[in-house]
């Protein structure tokens, strides 16, 4: 079978390569995957980001996808063949203190699908048993394959801040998490304003606005009196720091209220801030990461109620044939949610 793999440690170097189909073992079961999304990790292996130095190459890569059972393995008891699954990609190790106290999100031995081991840019997966999710009846397949980044924002939102109905909520970059973020924390109640920069113009703001977001370009010249003018001069109440950029937390900073809510989602790397004003204003400082098993079915549930609209989100424009299209449009802003059809493999 063919999958699309990372082959050298450069920016680019996407290829399709052969894999043997996957045998599952004894509490594994075999997907055949039917849509795989393109998300900023994925985007951070294409530029090979300084993370993702310990994958051994080639990896096939690709996290967040659906498909359905069509084998298992002896030990399996809780899905069947032809159930419809998603997998949830950090796979704990079961063992360690995190995991023994329900903390496997942060699991000090986790290794991660389409990272430290072959993922789902290719038509069958074997998966343990423990990693598996059932998709409930009447979700569309290409959306089920959004339902881990759905997941992560509603970590984000439902467990990890206090957003209420009510509530002036800034979410700062119009990524998939952004955006996913946003439209969760709406459902929460919240009155929520995305903001980006000049190269998000062209796709990223412009799909908030469709999903029926209000939208404020940082880099406009009116962000902060936009920013007084939302929030009668007090500031918002929660931020939420989805831009991964090392500027997303200064200006959070800058955004939020005295006694607000800054929830960092994005992975920012190093930055310098003076970190005293967040002291004498009593901002809470609240980190979110990954997700898990009750994380995964608010996002299906969101899902289905239309609160997380997919059908507007997700982009069916790319291939896995042409993978650098999607690629470059991602790095570029010009596509936010790519959702692969992982069957276009077989042709």
């Amino acid at each position: 079978m063919r999958g699309l793999a990372k082959v050298s440690r450069t920016n680019g170097a996407m290829e399709l390569v052969e894999r043997e189909r996957p045998e599952p073992g004894s509490n594994e079961a075999l997907v055949e995957v039917e849509y795989a999304g393109l998300c900023g990790s994925d985007a951070g292996i294409y530029e090979f980001e300084s993370a993702f130095e310990r994958m051994e190459l080639p990896t096939v890569i690709g996290h967040e996808y659906t498909g359905r059972i069509v084998e298992t393995g002896d030990d399996v008891s809780a899905f069947s063949v032809g159930d419809r699954v998603v997998e949830r990609p950090i796979r704990g190790c079961g063992d360690c203190y995190q995991c023994s106290i329900g903390e496997e999100n942060v699991c000090q031995n986790a290794v991660i699908t389409g990272v430290d081991h072959d993922g789902a840019y290719e038509r069958f997966v074997a998966v343990p048993e423990r990693a598996l999710h059932p998709v409930p009846e009447g979700v569309d397949p290409m959306h089920a394959a959004v339902a881990e980044p759905t997941s992560i924002g509603a970590r984000a939102v439902i467990e990890n801040s206090r957003v209420s109905p009510g509530d002036r909520v800034l979410v700062e970059g119009p990524g998939p998490i952004g955006l996913l973020t946003a439209q969760i924390a709406r459902a929460q109640g919240g009155t929520v304003v995305v903001s980006g920069v000049d190269q998000d113009g062209t796709y990223r703001l412009p799909l908030a606005e469709r999903l029926g977001l209000e939208t404020i370009n940082v880099q406009s010249g009116a962000f902060e009196e936009r920013c007084a003018e939302l929030t009668d001069r007090v500031g918002f109440d929660v931020v939420f720091d989805t831009t991964g950029h090392p500027s997303g937390l200064p200006s959070a900073v800058d955004a939020v209220r005295k006694g607000g809510q800054i929830v960092l989602v994005g992975q920012t790397g190093e930055t310098t801030m003076p970190y005293s004003p967040l002291v004498r204003a009593e901002i809470d400082l609240q980190c979110s990461y990954a997700s898990m098993y009750e994380d995964f079915e608010r996002a299906f549930r969101l899902i289905r109620s239309g609160d997380v609209d997919c059908e507007t989100f997700v982009d069916d424009r790319f291939s896995l044939l042409d993978a650098d299209d999607a690629f470059e449009a991602f790095v570029a802003g010009e596509t936010c949610k790519p959702v692969f059809d992982v069957t276009q493999l077989v042709q």
